[in-house]
């Protein structure tokens, strides 16, 4: 995650919130021949913004208006992306049925909220969505049987950015959103996502996962262990928000890859590995490495050093084990917060910058 900025941020609105305004405008067209610009729509906390169209179109049988996303101040891969909506009547008593256009993916694998073979529309969208036709339809005396299709241009290439092949999420992106709101900088998002990797890899059978703090660490632990992509979980900095998830919906087990740095901060207790909100601790690391057999001297240039993997290459040169050590201080705190009665078996594999592992401590 890039670091958050300095001032007041703004906030910006999710997909699911400019599909719900464009699907709002394109049913009044539908229904009155004209669109409404701005469109306000009601988002599930009370908010009441407004958006402005990007694009109206009223044809024969079928009506499509888009919004352009602003993600606000959050560095969203979606932002100023056009999110378009595609209204057309279906039989009556159909209700609202959804189809993924362009550049939306589709389901493929079991374990998230939506099921296989079905839009990647999550339910908060979709609930924002229906009830905004609902709405529509009582106020025109309409019976509200539509199909809604959703599509944003390019992304395709954008879902390339994220998570979503990784969880079977195939041919675009997921049309998301909670609350309708970004919140900048949020955290959020990522966790949501390593929830929803440990949920298809629950679903789909997997009995062994792996999270891992980098692309350097993730590339090591697969080819170590063979794991398919749908068992890596994008765990980046959020090792507490993993392990406290796995506590509750637990997997046979889980290997913890990283770099050295990263995983010295575990070891040292820190649950969220992010530069800004954690740092090496060098007296500490360097008492570790007294542990691991190194002389005072050695010690005092480890205080003194610049970096962890500075203090690493020390160890190395006169073949002290703290790559081990640290490996295994940091399961032990993994293992703490997973606790004693979760079933977990649990390793930890350290890498260097060049992708050989450097630390290990096995279940």
């Amino acid at each position: 995650m890039p670091d958050r900025p300095e001032g007041s941020l703004r906030r910006g609105w999710t997909t699911g919130a400019c599909a719900t305004a464009a699907a709002s405008a394109a049913y009044r067209a539908l229904l009155s021949g004209e669109f409404p610009d701005p469109v306000v729509i009601a988002l599930p906390k009370g908010q009441r913004p407004a958006f402005a169209l990007a694009r109206e179109e009223l044809g024969k049988d079928f009506a499509r208006a888009a919004v352009i996303k602003d993600a606000g101040d959050d560095p969203d891969v979606t932002h100023g992306a056009l999110v378009v909506a595609t209204l057309r009547r279906t039989r009556r008593d159909g209700g609202v049925t959804f189809k993924a256009g362009q550049g939306v993916g589709t389901v493929t694998l079991p374990g998230l909220p939506v099921l296989p073979g079905q839009p990647a529309i999550n339910p908060g969208p979709r609930a924002m969505m229906c009830t905004a036709v609902a709405e529509i339809a009582a106020a025109h005396g309409d019976s509200g049987d539509v199909e809604i299709e959703i599509s944003v241009p390019g992304g395709e290439a954008m879902a390339e950015k994220t998570w979503n092949p990784r969880l079977g999420i195939m041919g675009g992106l997921s049309i998301l959103g909670t609350t309708g709101v970004v919140i900048p900088y949020s955290c959020s998002a990522w966790i949501h996502s390593i929830h929803s990797g440990i949920d298809v890899a629950r679903a789909n059978g997997f009995a062994h996962v792996a999270g891992c703090t980098g692309s350097t660490s993730e590339r090591a632990v697969q080819a170590h262990y063979g794991l398919p992509d749908a068992a890596m979980l994008d765990m980046g900095d959020f090792a507490g928000g993993l392990l406290k998830y796995l506590r509750r919906h637990p997997v046979p087990r889980l290997t913890l890859g990283g770099g050295f740095a990263k995983l010295t901060k575990l070891a040292a207790g820190h649950l969220d590995l992010h530069s800004g909100r954690s740092q090496v601790d060098m007296d500490w690391l360097a008492d570790r490495l007294i542990e691991a057999g190194a002389e005072q001297e050695l010690a005092a240039q480890a205080r003194a050093a610049n970096t962890a993997n500075q203090v690493l290459e020390m160890a190395q040169k006169r073949g002290i084990a703290l790559g081990d050590l640290i490996a295994r201080l940091a399961r032990a705190k993994a293992a703490d917060v997973l606790g004693d009665d979760c079933a977990v078996s649990l390793d930890v594999l350290i890498v260097d910058r060049e992708g050989r592992i450097v630390g290990r401590a096995d279940a």
